[in-house]
């Protein structure tokens, strides 16, 4: 059986993690300070914080903009449930936008879902193709749209717009316009979920790129209290000597990421942009090169001009067939000992979310990018033949249900 996405875990891992649990320090400490350094440089923002999950950064950053109840907050129908799901623990309102053919977030449809109630709006990189940001940090900083901003607290007053918060989940290391993911717009927010290209078993990290006059540094220090129970000092300023008092400034969170955890991205990330990156496009041409000679098969977009995704989910699509064809096709697939996935089912189709009156009519692009989609595995030791195994056993399939 060919799995959809195991987790690299190597002997340059392994020993790490040894190392970590050897040195004493197993929750934050020193490595997870220096993976945060690191990450910062890699992206070419102001500020990182590592926590225990993409979602919790979301959260986290949605509560320190003071996001609650009669806020709204747009966001694309077509993304995994906890963009959404961080939302609703808020208190706030998800508004549901459609898609482009790339399947990210229309710009477009963005403009025309912006009320006096939206306080902030949430892109997802889908598969790790980086969305439109230049087109999206436009709408927010025009004046019609700035007028509309009712900003509630000190800080949505200094930003004096609605605040752009990236769902970077898939697209670590990709690249917008020649500039990296996380240096893009206001805050970006990674997960390093055990499925991810850089993996840290569960993480995330959130990329602070506020405009001025935020204090990135200081916004960093004040989430550290705020991501660890609203407690002062974290273990390791503890440590030092006669600094064992600390204070509890609010009812904070539990969101911080551990050293085990910092021990495996600190390896990820040394070998992540010349190794992982390089062997997963190779993945993502070899299927090109063979689904390309079919015109039955929608290649993904992953590079044009200066932008280039992090190859995260390889989204094939098949032209001229409906859902139920489509979960056929998956079916023969897997009968093929051949793993394959779906990203996502559009929320609007959820059954939580249709209790709250939302529909997928409304959303006609993302429903037809959802079902006509299969993602194929990728994964850093796949090898050559193993591709030409998935894509055989697709075709397979295809000619099968469309014979």
């Amino acid at each position: 059986m060919i799995p959809f996405s195991p987790p690299r875990i190597d002997a340059k891992i392994t020993d790490a993690v040894v190392e970590a649990l050897n040195s004493g320090w197993i929750t934050t400490g020193p490595r997870t300070k220096l993976f945060e350094k690191k990450l910062t440089e890699f992206n070419g923002n102001k500020a990182t914080l590592c926590v225990n999950s993409a979602s919790g950064g979301l959260e986290l950053m949605l509560r320190w903009f003071g996001v609650g109840e009669g806020d709204e907050v747009i966001l694309p129908a077509y993304t995994y449930a906890a963009t959404a799901n961080v939302i609703v623990h808020t208190g706030a309102k998800p508004v549901f936008v459609d898609s482009n053919a790339d399947f990210n977030i229309s710009a477009q449809s963005i403009e025309a879902a912006i009320t006096e109630k939206t306080k902030v709006i949430m892109p997802v990189d889908l598969g790790g193709w980086p969305c439109d940001y230049d087109a999206i940090n436009h709408i927010v900083n025009k004046i019609e749209v700035k007028n509309l901003f009712q900003p509630a607290n000190e800080l949505q007053k200094k930003l004096g717009r609605i605040l752009v918060l990236s769902d970077a989940a898939h697209s670590l290391g990709a690249i917008y316009k020649g500039r990296p993911t996380g240096s893009l717009t206001d805050i970006t927010v990674f997960s390093f979920h055990a499925v991810k290209n850089l993996t840290t078993a569960e993480g995330g990290a959130i990329g602070l790129n506020l405009p001025e006059p935020f204090d990135n540094e200081e916004v960093y220090k004040y989430l550290n209290i705020k991501s660890l129970h609203g407690q002062s000092k974290d273990a390791l300023a503890k440590t030092q000597i006669g600094n064992w008092r600390y204070d509890i400034f609010e009812a904070g969170y539990k969101y911080n990421m551990t050293d085990i955890q910092a021990a495996m991205g600190l390896v990820e990330l040394e070998r992540y942009r010349d190794d992982m990156l390089v062997r997963r496009r190779q993945i993502f041409d070899r299927y090109s090169k063979i689904f390309s000679k079919d015109a039955r098969f929608q290649i993904p977009e992953y590079q044009h001009q200066n932008t280039v995704s992090s190859y995260h989910v390889y989204l094939l699509r098949i032209n001229a067939i409906d859902e139920s064809q489509r979960d056929e096709i998956i079916r023969l697939i897997f009968e093929q000992q051949i793993s394959v996935n779906v990203h996502f089912i559009p929320l609007p189709m959820m059954t939580f979310y249709k209790s709250m009156g939302y529909n997928i009519e409304d959303y006609p692009v993302c429903y037809q990018n959802y079902s006509r989609e299969i993602s194929l595995p990728v994964y850093y030791t796949l090898l050559d033949e193993q591709v030409d195994q998935v894509a055989n056993a697709v075709i397979h399939a295809v000619d099968t249900v469309l014979k």
